[in-house]
């Protein structure tokens, strides 16, 4: 997925003025808010990163004047009173978001913010005149984000003042720019009747209303990898681009694919149970909508979807360390192959805290025997075998998120 390149046009945003009226008092006062929080940041970028002092410098620059443009242009912020509570508020809600893609690192990162996305989108983009295929709206999904991807770059540039060819290069900048794109992506747009929607799908609808029709046969065989004579096939560029963007994506596509298997599955799960409620819930979160608007949707009070999100959790937390826990490892990288994701001081931490039974059951486990076979080699049932592995990774999950 290359998700920075060039750049289409946007409407540029007003720059804080820092610098312009440093005459003025309240200037002086705001040029030290933007510098003290900028010196915050870079100092947590610093113990946070392997950047360097200069791109760590520049990061914590653009944030610190992100967040002091917004505080000075929310009424709703000046009339708090409390300014600079938001402003530091905001600055490390930015800088986490920030050192969130940096760990993830470049590949994941990069999957993390096309997952997050296509998620948001998914409903909203489909063939006009056609009943697509998943594959199909997946392919479409694809080439509207690699369209958005410019956009959200080009907006940084304006944003930030950077120059008109900057591109993210750094680790830190990569990361900078992916966590702008999220933000900028769910921005909420006002429009008539005191609505509000965010811009990402406003593009997602202005996207699918212009797919003509003519172009269905085509993506369904870019998407299905199908082929057929050239008389019969109207090879457009934006075909042609989709087609070479699927074979450009090829290494993130298995992360991808195991991630709607562990959605799938899941779903499959709350509805065996009947639960329905939590299924659809699910479904809406995905989709990243705001509390209130699933709340319509579902016909909840507030109060109800409280009781209904913690009911989810709860059966999320069972499917994910009982019933299906590979698939969920798996897609997290903390499978039995890499030793459910401790590294060597936290797995030696978890031998010894586990007891004789489980470390037995622990080595069989990552010898490939089945359940049936390790219960009988254990001398337990298969409910206690399955009650002593979900201990068991309860207490790694405690270790790797300490």
């Amino acid at each position: 997925m290359r998700i920075y390149a060039q750049r289409p046009k946007i409407v540029p945003s007003i720059k804080f003025p820092v610098l312009v009226f440093e005459g003025s008092s309240a200037s002086g006062l705001i040029f030290r808010r933007v510098e003290a929080l900028s010196d915050k940041l870079y100092q947590e970028l610093k113990q946070a990163t392997r950047a360097s002092d200069k791109s760590s410098r520049a990061t914590a620059e653009r944030l610190s004047e992100e967040v002091q443009r917004i505080c000075t242009q929310s009424q709703r912020i000046q009339d708090s009173g409390e300014v600079e509570t938001w402003a530091q508020n905001l600055g490390m809600h930015r800088l986490n978001q920030c050192l969130k893609y940096y760990r993830l690192g470049a590949i994941k990162g990069r999957v993390e913010l096309h997952s997050t996305l296509s998620a948001i989108v998914y409903r909203y983009i489909s063939l006009p005149h056609a009943q697509a295929s998943y594959q199909a709206r997946l392919t479409l999904i694809e080439d509207f984000l690699q369209n958005f991807y410019l956009e959200a770059l080009n907006a940084f540039r304006r944003e930030t003042e950077t120059p008109p060819d900057y591109q993210p290069r750094t680790l830190l900048e990569l990361a900078e720019y992916m966590a702008f794109t999220e933000r900028y992506g769910k921005r909420r747009i006002p429009l008539p009747g005191r609505r509000s929607q965010q811009l990402v799908i406003l593009r997602a609808q202005t996207f699918a209303k212009q797919q003509p029709p003519e172009a269905t046969v085509d993506i369904e065989q870019a998407a299905d990898g199908g082929s057929s004579d050239a008389e019969d096939i109207r090879d457009s560029v934006p075909i042609r681009r989709l087609r070479e963007e699927l074979v450009a994506q090829q290494d993130s596509l298995p992360e991808e694919v195991l991630r709607n298997r562990v959605i799938e599955a899941l779903l499959s799960y709350l509805k065996e149970r009947n639960q329905e409620d939590c299924a659809d819930y699910f479904t809406l979160r995905l989709l990243d909508l705001p509390t209130v608007e699933i709340e319509s949707l579902l016909k909840l009070t507030p109060r109800q979807r409280d009781y209904l999100q913690q009911r989810f959790k709860y059966h999320l937390v069972r499917f994910a360390l009982s019933h299906h826990w590979d698939i969920v490892h798996e897609w997290l990288e903390a499978d039995l192959e890499r030793n459910l994701g401790l590294a060597p001081q936290q797995w030696d931490q978890l031998h010894q805290t586990i007891n004789e039974t489980q470390t037995k059951l622990l080595h069989l486990k990552k010898e490939g025997n089945d359940d049936t076979e390790i219960a009988k080699l254990l001398g337990i049932s298969s409910t206690q075998l399955q009650k002593q592995w979900t201990k068991l990774l309860e207490q790694a999950w405690e270790i790797r998120n300490l």
